[in-house]
């Protein structure tokens, strides 16, 4: 055992967290967490959402992964993928526990460098495709930001993240233009919506990127999803907003401004409108629940 694990109910783990430079968020992705775990045989995540792309590599071990409803059986060397604002759940096998590394980032390109390795919203796990020199990256990763002695730069740190993503761009043919095509413009729109939305997007520029006119994407979202497009992207920044309100100190412009919305007056009224209480009182009211008696 890593002499700077912890234990935890369900895993012991070693997790390093990042506060990004300026540098780094100017630029296309930056990575925010790093961490190695390995699961009691109680292991089990979620059902739940991140804000963040955590990208996931399978040391040892056999699992279940959840996600998108869709269902992956986990194992080793397998790499898997948690979107944000898509619900994921995974556990571990109880006869045969997980070991995992993984990294978090965030930035307007990750998803664009997922493709490149072969992962999407839609297609979040490959099997087997990890070869010992990628496991290797991360574990330098690992140990560069772990050494006590030096504080690793920002430049160090994107230097590390982006040599694991070209090491897997070589054994992992991107996602292709034509396995593109081959899911419905329907599914390509969700995950558009899904990863943008809190760009502050609108329905027209979704509709423009799957290449269908406006009101026929509508009229069809509408009678898939139940729900139309606006309705959509209104769940979608209303669901990250209250997970903020609720899980964070952030500020109410902060949050606004994270969600997609100009200013926090539009942000409060559209809040309260789909709520039913401003978020400043939605606040207080999920501190009271959560208050120890």
């Amino acid at each position: 055992m890593r002499s700077n694990m912890r234990e935890d109910h369900h895993e012991f783990l070693e997790i390093y967290y990042f506060t990004p430079s300026d540098f780094e968020k100017s630029g296309s992705a930056w990575p925010i967490r790093l961490g190695y775990n390995m699961a009691k045989s109680n292991y089990h995540i979620g059902p739940r959402t991140t804000p963040y792309y955590y990208l996931i590599f399978v040391l040892e071990g056999e699992g279940t992964f959840h996600q998108n409803s869709q269902t992956f059986a986990l194992g080793q060397h397998d790499m898997f993928c948690l979107f944000p604002q898509v619900t994921h759940e995974y556990f571990s096998d109880a006869n045969n526990l997980l070991r995992k590394i993984f990294v978090a980032f965030d930035g307007k390109q990750s998803l664009q460098l997922l493709e490149r390795i072969g992962l999407n919203p839609h297609t979040p796990h490959l099997r087997g495709v990890l070869n010992a020199a990628s496991i290797q990256l991360m574990w330098d990763f690992i140990n560069a930001v772990s050494d006590s002695e030096r504080q690793l730069t920002d430049l160090a740190r994107l230097r590390c993240f982006y040599h694991v993503f070209d090491e897997l761009t070589g054994i992992r043919k991107p996602t292709s233009v034509q396995d593109n095509r081959a899911m419905s413009w329907l599914e390509q729109g969700v995950a558009y919506m899904q990863i943008h939305y809190a760009e502050g997007i609108t329905v027209e520029r979704v509709s423009e990127h799957v290449g269908v006119e406006r009101t026929h994407f509508t009229k069809q979202f509408g009678k898939t999803y139940g729900v139309t497009p606006m309705q959509y992207l209104q769940n979608l920044k209303m669901s990250e907003a209250k997970l903020l309100l609720e899980q964070t100190s952030y500020t109410l412009s902060e949050i606004a401004n994270s969600v997609g919305y100009p200013d926090l007056f539009s942000f409060s009224k559209a809040f309260k409108k789909q709520i039913g209480v401003p978020p400043t009182q939605y606040r207080q009211q999920c501190r009271k629940a959560n208050k120890p008696n």
